[in-house]
């Protein structure tokens, strides 16, 4: 297994990056290809453990930063840590590539440079969202923020495949995140996707679900468009990080309650590996013919080794042949149908 990593990315210095690259390199017994400015990546790998893993550096003279224009950085860019680790992987060099930086550029360059799988319209970005019955993959979160109904339907038939062989769910339900239960609830794209979806025998689709359902894990996927997935994503992060400062701060408060924290540390080290973002690693970007994963711009050394266990795996489990596969069986007179039905 072969790992590229864009060194440049994130908001924590390239020490940060190549620290998990590594560290989730040893853990998969994988190479790791490292792409950006040699003398950064040099500094970087002078500060960590390179012990155990196979290292490759790739110099890229370019950086796409957080203000550039996505699209446009790509193409003005070509040179840049996000391009040449995206060709790698074009190349047969790498089998999967993981990036803590501008998220746009990342789907902009990989739609450039590795191309949509055939059959898909539009790529989404996928993630596990912890739950109360263990997690459910959460799914727009941002490629697509203006999609199609047509956009919704893929996102759920990818999502499917994603479950399916990550997390070896058989006929993982479908829930479509309005604002009601209700097949009526929601805007006209909710009701449109909803009629779709409705129609489709070979789907799990279980009808809408509600803000509270996707933490209850009332269903094992939950699609939605890619502004109200990812201001979902933030909100649920925003929460948590709430939650945990409140309970720091109560257990600290007086010296019994500290007694109390330093007795329950195990049982709160726990909850914090449930619910902390750097315990899930990365989102990967589905419908491109790749393994690409898109990491949180603040990124810990913790994410990043996460991360490329999620690419390791989207890589063994071939997701882009998967939702080849999946695209090529969809049956067309159901969707037809239904559009039919939203027309008239």
């Amino acid at each position: 297994m072969r790992i590229a990593v864009d060194a440049m990315g994130g908001d924590n210095g390239p020490a940060v990056i190549i620290d998990g690259a590594l560290a989730g390199a040893r853990a998969q017994r994988a190479k790791v290809l490292l792409v950006g400015n040699v003398s950064d990546m040099e500094a970087g790998l002078s500060l960590v453990k390179t012990t155990g893993v196979d290292i490759e550096i790739v110099e890229a003279t370019d950086v796409i930063t957080m203000a550039d224009h996505p699209a446009q950085a790509v193409r003005r860019k070509p040179q840049s840590s996000i391009n040449v680790a995206l060709r790698l992987m074009a190349d047969g060099k790498a089998d999967a590539m993981i990036s803590a930086g501008n998220s746009g550029a990342v789907m902009a360059a990989s739609l450039l440079v590795l191309g949509r799988v055939r059959g898909i319209e539009r790529p989404a970005i996928a993630s596990y969202i912890p739950t109360v019955k263990g997690k459910s993959l959460l799914l727009d979160l941002g490629a697509v923020t203006d999609p199609k109904p047509s956009n919704l339907v893929q996102f759920a038939e990818m999502g499917e495949v994603y479950v399916e062989r990550i997390l070896n769910v058989k006929n993982p339900t479908i829930g479509l995140l309005s604002n009601g239960e209700e097949p009526t609830k929601g805007n006209a794209l909710v009701q449109q996707v909803h009629l779709l979806l409705a129609a489709r025998d070979d789907l799990n689709f279980v009808g809408n679900v509600e803000g509270k359902d996707v933490t209850m894990g009332t269903v094992d996927i939950v699609v939605t468009d890619g502004f109200t997935g990812n201001v979902a994503l933030k909100t649920a992060e925003g929460v948590a990080m709430f939650l945990m400062d409140l309970l720091r701060e109560e257990m600290t408060s007086t010296i019994p309650r500290k007694l109390a924290a330093f007795v329950l540390r195990p049982a709160f080290r726990s909850l914090r590996s449930k619910i902390d973002y750097a315990e899930i690693g990365g989102a990967p970007l589905l419908g491109v013919n790749g393994a690409v994963i898109i990491s949180h711009g603040r990124s810990s050394a913790r994410a990043i080794e996460n991360a490329v266990s999620v690419g390791a795996r989207a890589a063994q489990y071939d997701l882009a042949g998967g939702i080849a596969e999946r695209i090529a069986k969809v049956p067309a007179e159901p969707l037809s149908v239904a559009i039919d039905s939203t027309v008239a």
